[in-house]
């Protein structure tokens, strides 16, 4: 078993309102930033999963960002292969997904 560490970046799709971005760029020129747009506000999670190989431990994480770290209706999700993989996991650790925060 290996463990293998991913971070989840959600936003908003494309089209939907995102009422923090707008607020972070009506706020650019107050610091005089005029050379910055288009700004998305969204979130990361990183995560840690034990398994065999790295494509099963994907469809774990997949499986997470559909069903409960995102919403499919207006958000969008991309999963990022952390560095840091892992071939020693500890006898006591459970079978599963661990979520760190830091």
């Amino acid at each position: 078993m290996s463990e293998f560490r991913y971070a989840v970046n959600v936003l908003p799709k494309p089209g939907i309102l995102d009422p923090q971005g707008r607020a972070v760029e009506l706020s650019l020129p107050h610091l005089n930033v005029t050379t910055v747009s288009r700004v998305r506000v969204g979130r990361r999670v990183e995560l840690s999963v034990t398994a065999e190989a790295e494509p099963e431990a994907r469809l774990v994480v997949d499986a997470l960002a559909k069903e409960l770290l995102s919403n499919p209706l207006i958000e969008a999700y991309e999963i990022e292969l952390l560095e840091g993989t892992s071939s020693i996991v500890s006898a006591a650790a459970l079978p599963g997904v661990k979520v760190t925060r830091s």
